[in-house]
């Protein structure tokens, strides 16, 4: 195999009407919209924006545009255009009407799926901008191509009349303008900030693409961002690691092409205790990794340990470092580009390609290989940082071999602090992580004993972004909660040992209750990982308030909600600021609570769940007909990573500055 250096411009075929293939038509997606984008919620809405710009992405790993820009316009409408070469507008010759026309209206047509078009490309779904016609209210497709302006619009799929030329223009490209349909969607409303950090990561991943996005929704509030990374995954590498004590100061950073695919890798160090390796295929974020990853964890150990032994850094007599070792501490991208790529699911969550892992393998390894001998000071940091984390590892195995033993995690030897539930069937048992004996000691008497089980932990656990796992297992919370859930941790949690498959956060709606909310989310996000991919963590919406009239009760789980309840209930702003000097103290059966007491209204903040009766916690908090909950899951790694880091990491820099930042937007604050 030979090392080819990639090219701009591509040798391929000519991008014309010829090279597009057309699979299947539309009918299926109005009628199955989630079959195509994922689902009509908020995340199906802005797959719509993600395909519109996986074409101009496309067009820039092609070599063929250099600007992406994205619009967010009044009404609704997005706009997405690029600097490419412009769909193509001649006559297709299987559907005997234009390029555009058949692409825009065709279900799989385009020029990814025929070999003439693309060399390689992304699309989460494959399915383009087809899909985002036909869930769209109204669609308008400007090309510039042969010098001319070539127009045509859309409604629900549908086009309102043929491609017409209706200008000329020296520039090529393509501009789409779509309104998403509300007759599919659940909202319509777009997230700036998901689109930012969205956009900001395909420009870190298309090297000398510049993305700019703005926000022109609101005519006074104007946004305008503008996106251009020239070392494209190494300032990626960077910027994930901004808030953390780098190990080796120089980025290590390979680009190559090999047998038509391109492998690019850059990694760093930091001296915190998590790895943070995102894996992409043609753009495309592989949360699960793939065969890429499997090449690239081959080769990151065999190289290091190559590397310790030439140095005389790893005895002969010694063991060598473990997988484990040598990713702690370890932030890295591995991007591939490939022409078929294989993945497992429909959102691709996995690469399955097998002659990925031997490019990546070689690539990398033979790259990093130089990179240690090149840069000894850089590799001395390296290898000492994973020394220590084998130091770190044998004193961890013996702690979870001394606290987690067989028996244990077989439920032989449960917490005793542990309401455990009588049934024995997963799928159907449900854990309540609840703080304090006192909120345990209602939730216990509220339950549904047949599947509710009970854990009450005692204060605030450990932040477990400042503690290697030996100590981790030393807190008795943390131990407790291993041992209830019955299925290990770390590398080696097992979801099919799991002895609950919901797993409920239950804590007070006052800061130290969101203190250790977020602890705990860390702890999960970290060690328990698969809980959180799987779906199967939740966080409990307990009331802020309860709302009586006469025998009526409402209860309120936000400021908004408890105006509109005292509105319902014939009551008025004006007469609860008249009664606030009045307030008085009430005694409920179990509950003391303050209340503000009116002839007509009686308003009960609850600041804690131990404020509440077994009555009243059941039927808020845990009666699944009445309960309201969230379900934790993580839609940007990188993203989830950065927060944890910023918010329970060692420096506090970064932790000040969001404080600082966001101070203002904090309502109501329980102090």
């Amino acid at each position: 195999m030979t090392d080819k250096k990639l090219s701009k411009k591509n040798t391929q075929a000519a991008y014309d009407a010829e090279s597009i293939t057309v699979l299947e038509g539309l009918e299926p997606v109005r009628l199955r919209p989630g079959m195509y984008i994922g689902s009509t919620s908020s995340s199906g809405l802005h797959h719509l924006i993600w395909e519109v710009v996986d074409n101009g992405i496309d067009e820039a790993m092609a070599g063929h545009a250099t600007e992406i820009t994205v619009t967010l316009l009044p009404d609704g409408l997005v706009e997405v255009a690029d600097n490419g070469r412009g769909i193509p507008v001649g006559i297709h010759k299987t559907t005997k009407v234009s390029a555009l026309e058949t692409v825009l209206t065709k279900l799989h047509a385009g020029g990814k799926f025929g070999g003439g078009g693309y060399k390689v490309s992304g699309g989460l779904h494959g399915v383009g901008v087809s899909v985002v016609n036909a869930l769209s209210e109204y669609l308008k497709a400007e090309v510039r191509r042969e010098g001319k302006i070539w127009l045509q619009e859309y409604k629900r799929g549908a086009p309102l009349k043929k491609v017409k030329p209706i200008g000329n223009v020296k520039t090529t490209g393509t501009t789409i303008t779509f309104k998403p349909d509300a007759q599919i969607f659940e909202t319509l409303e777009f997230n700036w900030g998901l689109i930012l950090d969205r956009l900001r990561q395909q420009t870190y991943l298309t090297k000398g693409v510049t993305i700019k996005v703005a926000d022109r929704r609101e005519k006074h509030r104007a946004k305008n961002y503008k996106f251009y990374f020239e070392g494209g995954i190494k300032a990626y590498v960077k910027s994930l690691n901004r808030s953390n004590q780098v190990k080796n100061e120089t980025i290590f950073y390979v680009d190559k092409e090999i047998n038509d695919s391109r492998v690019e890798v850059a990694l760093q160090y930091n001296d915190g205790f998590n790895e943070t390796a995102l894996a992409f295929a043609n753009n495309i974020i592989n949360p699960e990794g793939g065969t890429h990853v499997a090449g690239f964890r081959a080769a990151l150990t065999r190289t290091l340990n190559t590397y310790a032994r030439s140095q005389n850094l790893i005895k002969e007599k010694d063991e060598n470092l473990t997988g484990e070792d040598v990713r702690e501490g370890l932030t890295a991208i591995i991007s591939v580009k490939l022409a078929n790529p294989q993945f497992e699911g429909q959102t691709k969550g996995k690469l399955g390609n097998a002659e990925i892992k031997t490019y990546v393998e070689q690539i990398f390894g033979d790259s990093l290989a130089a990179f240690l001998q090149e840069n000894p000071r850089q590799a001395e940091a390296i290898v000492a940082k994973c020394f220590l984390s084998a130091k770190a590892r044998i004193a961890a195995r013996t702690a979870r071999a001394s606290i987690l033993r067989k028996g244990a995690l077989e439920g032989m030897t449960l917490p005793g602090k542990l309401a455990d539930c009588s049934s024995r069937q997963p799928e159907e048992s449900e854990l309540y992580i609840v703080e304090g004996d006192s909120a345990g000691g209602s939730a216990k008497q509220g339950r549904d004993r047949k599947f509710q089980a009970i854990l009450p932990l005692r204060g605030k656990i450990l932040n477990v972004e400042r503690a290697r796992l030996d100590k981790m297992l030393a807190n008795n919370e943390i131990k407790n909660l291993v041992i209830a859930l019955g299925a290990n941790i770390d590398d080696q949690f097992d979801l099919g040992k799991l002895r609950y498959h919901r797993i409920v956060i239950m804590t007070d709606a006052d800061v130290d209750g969101a203190h250790i909310r977020t602890l705990l989310l860390t702890l999960f996000y970290r060690h328990f990982n698969a809980l959180v991919t799987n779906g199967n963590l939740y966080i409990a919406q307990p009331p802020i308030y309860q709302i009586k009239k006469g025998v009526s009760i409402k209860y309120a789980y936000s400021d908004e909600e408890k105006d509109k309840i005292i509105k319902d209930f014939g009551g008025s702003k004006e007469e609860m600021i008249e009664t606030e000097a009045n307030e008085e103290e009430t005694t409920e059966t179990g509950a003391p609570a303050k209340a503000k007491t009116s002839t007509r209204l009686s308003i009960q903040r609850y600041k804690g769940l131990g404020e509440m009766n077994p009555e009243q916690l059941w039927e808020t908090t845990m009666n699944p007909a009445s309960r309201v909950m969230k379900q934790v899951n993580v839609d940007d790694a990188a993203l989830a990573n950065e927060t944890f880091e910023m918010l329970m990491g060692a420096d506090v820099a970064p932790r000040k500055h969001f404080i600082q930042t966001h101070a203002k937007r904090v309502e109501n604050l329980d102090i």
